[in-house]
């Protein structure tokens, strides 16, 4: 990298770190730190549900599977997301904020206590919480890599660079700061993307490159399905990212709790689906083709990023590693905010008394620190990945194991049709995936690894979620949960709520305003 990439790199760094800062003055209380004081427009909550669903291990480790597998990234990952968040819009999306109209929720799994009672609740909060520190741990790692590769810049030293700066526009500016960065890295991302997808079109056959360079590609690169990413592995991920997307992981659920309304959440999930929709086919164009331009690569995980210093010249570099940044900054800090937000409301107030007595000021403050506690931790986790499985290790066995297991009792918690299914139901099927999971990866790891490749992850990453979902349902009809509060807040989650009568004592007017418009 030149003096002009520097320059354009750490130009997108202290914009990020301006956004923060503006965003500050819009932050008031707790409310506006992790809800955005339920005011989100829909384009830019579905703007920031897109940009908070991917980070640059896109670029390292779904950059690898592009170039060994070919077009089976984009049915598996993109097209997977974009029928997940389809379905969800009608399903699970609209009843976020009506949670939030309802019960004044500023942390998803607020509502839980309420569903399901303190215990599950609690449990939830604190597996969930650790299994997110490994995760944006392996979002870090895999920037820190895509760091290195460009600049030859220490892993330990890109780690502390990126989680730094999103450490201090994250604590200053909350989920406003968030939603706002991500749309600046939006931007920015849009920029770097389509000056990749067009330099790699010029260096090959230029437009006819779209349909020419099959041929030339590896056989079974073409084709929908190829090696371990069969029919099998595609629905298991689907079913795994209806989950996740819709509220499961719980930064994502954030961006429609802060919507004004259902139909508002809705708008912005089919807005989100229609960004996976389309822009991938952008974004992992130059990743498909590196193996015409990179044949042979050793570690196919350095392939977009020895591509793009092969292809671009000095300034341009600095824009793609600034657009890959973005990626990571707006998953990572919008995770932070959203278990910022769950320490602040579920964790503290269950073990400290007086925590069940702070005022919104006082939970800005917490929440703050919570926020740096977090992404420091998750720093440390970052800099001992390979002791994890490496970037993709972390990503799709781990997080993709494990994610299930808790978002299955919270997502199908918010639908009359599970009404029945109460605490006994949600802690086992917790159990029973955490310990399918347990099984799969370390006790019958032997016999499972004489399957086939598609059965190994189909198995390790979505046999802890299919048995979470069974025992949920099992449970629910076996021994059905009855309880007056529950039924009354899943019922009234399912229609429209007319917030201008909801929490009438703590809005102003200019809140109700913006709410029904």
């Amino acid at each position: 990298m030149g003096a002009l990439d520097w320059m354009v790199v750490g130009g997108y760094f202290l914009l990020m770190v301006g956004i923060g800062w503006w965003a500050k003055a819009r932050v008031h209380d707790s409310r506006d730190f992790f809800t955005a004081g339920g005011r989100m427009p829909w384009w830019l909550s579905g703007i920031s549900h897109h940009m908070s669903g991917y980070s640059a291990a896109v670029f390292v480790g779904y950059a690898a599977i592009a170039y060994t597998e070919g077009f089976v990234l984009y049915i598996w990952w993109a097209l997977g997301i974009s029928a997940a968040m389809v379905i969800g819009a009608f399903l699970f999306v609209p009843r976020w904020p009506r949670l939030r109209q309802r019960l004044g929720i500023i942390s998803p799994l607020e509502y839980l206590k309420t569903r399901y009672g303190l215990p599950t609740q609690q449990l939830l909060a604190w597996s969930g919480t650790l299994l997110k520190v490994f995760d944006v741990g392996a979002k870090w790692t895999a920037t820190a890599l895509l760091l290195n590769v460009f600049a030859g810049v220490p892993i330990a030293a890109g780690v502390l660079l990126t989680g730094g700066v999103t450490l201090i526009y994250s604590a200053i500016g909350g989920l406003w700061a968030d939603a706002l960065t991500d749309l600046g890295q939006f931007l920015v991302q849009l920029v770097a993307g389509i000056v990749m997808f067009v330099t790699v079109l010029v260096t090959l056959d230029g437009v006819p490159t779209l349909w020419t360079m099959w041929d030339r590609l590896p056989e079974g690169n073409s084709q929908p399905f190829n090696g371990q990413y069969t029919l099998l592995f595609v629905l298991v991920y689907l079913l795994i990212n209806t989950l996740s997307y819709n509220g499961g992981t719980w930064n994502l659920a954030q961006r429609f709790i802060a919507s004004p309304t259902g139909s508002t959440a809705r708008r912005a999930a089919l807005f989100s689906a229609s960004l996976y929709l389309v822009w991938p086919l952008v974004m992992f164009l130059p990743m498909w083709a590196a193996p015409i331009l990179l044949p042979d690569l050793e570690d196919p995980q350095q392939s977009y990023a020895l591509l793009t210093q092969e292809l671009l010249p000095v300034g341009l570099v600095g824009l793609v590693l600034a657009g890959l940044f973005a990626h990571t900054m707006a998953m990572t800090g919008s995770d932070a905010n959203a278990i910022s937000s769950v320490v602040t409301r579920d964790i503290i107030p269950a073990i400290w008394r007086r925590g069940r007595a702070m005022n919104t000021r006082t939970e800005l403050a917490v929440g703050r620190i919570a926020v740096a506690a977090f992404i420091a931790l998750s720093m440390v986790i970052a800099l001992t990945a390979d002791s994890f499985g490496g970037v993709l290790g972390l990503i799709i066995l781990w997080f993709g194991g494990l994610v299930g297991p808790i978002a299955v009792p919270m997502l199908l918690g918010l639908l009359p049709a599970f009404k029945r299914c109460g605490p006994v139901a949600a802690i086992s099927s917790w159990a029973v995936g955490l310990a399918v999971f347990a099984l799969t990866r370390y006790v019958f790891d032997g016999a499972i690894a004489s399957l086939a490749p598609d059965q190994v992850t189909a198995v390790q990453v979505g046999g802890p979620v299919v048995c979470s979902i069974v025992t949920f349902l099992v449970i629910g009809l076996v021994a059905p949960w009855r309880n007056a509060a529950s039924d009354e807040l899943v019922d009234s989650i399912a229609v429209e709520i007319d917030a201008s009568v909801v929490f009438g004592d703590e809005r102003t007017g200019d809140e109700r305003a913006a709410t029904r418009a």
